[in-house]
């Protein structure tokens, strides 16, 4: 399209309605006519329009002097939000992390036993492994899982080693209850969780937890990848850093 278009189909008047709405949000505890005027750039006349519109429409409210914005703002968002899946958000974060490191970036909640995929974005590397979003991997032997069940209270947790089926899946798999449960609190005493090659000969990976806003352990985020790729040490050294930055702005996504 060209600026012609764009400047023939542009409009103006909810260019500067929406800039009201913003400046609005940002003083919760309102403004007067003249306060709206001076922060927008608008005449006293125009700045009573858009305000005026704003009420009438239910987006903002008057208590005398003053306007500020009601809660339909809300309640549209999340509207929106509700037709999202939350993690569609997240898609640019590991796909950064992902393009940083070469490796798959992916997402897991927990439902019973296994992990669930939320999120992934594949890396370059083949892996034996095929994974998607809906994959279930059992929680106890991957490094996400490992991770939300270190989010676990211990009554939980030892309810879930009570009852799970724990299989070697390699020689490395760590299957004795109390070596498991070590394993774990390690986890959350570290606030990352490496498992080397215990789901798959030659495939290692290392996970942080995602909190929500009570602190809770709602998510974790990974990278997995070949063990020719990195060592443990070196997946500590060079992948953990980009994990954890990754960690915080997708938590900020769960606490808005």
């Amino acid at each position: 399209m060209d600026e012609e278009a764009v400047s023939r189909d542009h409009v103006g008047s909810l260019e500067r309605g929406l800039a009201v709405m913003e400046i609005l949000a940002r003083h919760p505890q309102g403004l007067t006519l003249t306060e709206m005027a001076e922060k927008a750039g608008l005449t006293r006349a125009g700045a009573r329009r858009f305000l005026l519109t704003l009420t009438a429409t239910g987006y903002a409210t008057q208590e005398g002097r003053v306007f500020s914005l009601s809660t339909r703002l809300l309640t549209v968002a999340r509207t929106w939000l509700g037709g999202t899946s939350l993690w569609s958000f997240t898609a640019p974060i590991m796909r950064a992390v992902a393009a940083q490191l070469n490796e798959a970036c992916s997402a897991a909640i927990l439902s019973g036993q296994d992990v669930v995929y939320v999120a992934r974005i594949p890396g370059r590397r083949i892996l034996s492994v095929s994974l998607d979003v809906g994959t279930r991997l059992p929680a106890y032997c991957t490094s996400m899982g490992r991770m939300l069940l270190a989010g676990l209270t211990p009554p939980e947790l030892d309810t879930f080693l009570s009852q799970a089926t724990i299989e070697k899946r390699t020689a490395k798999t760590i299957t004795d209850p109390r070596l498991l449960a070590g394993a774990i609190a390690k986890a959350k005493t570290d606030g990352f969780a490496i498992v080397d090659e215990e789901l798959e000969l030659g495939l290692r990976s290392i996970a942080v937890p995602i909190h929500d806003r009570s602190g809770s352990t709602v998510a974790a985020i990974n990278v997995s990848t070949q063990s020719a790729r990195f060592t443990v040490m070196e997946m500590e050294r060079q992948i953990l850093p980009a994990l954890l930055e990754a960690k915080q702005r997708i938590e900020d996504l769960f606490v808005v």
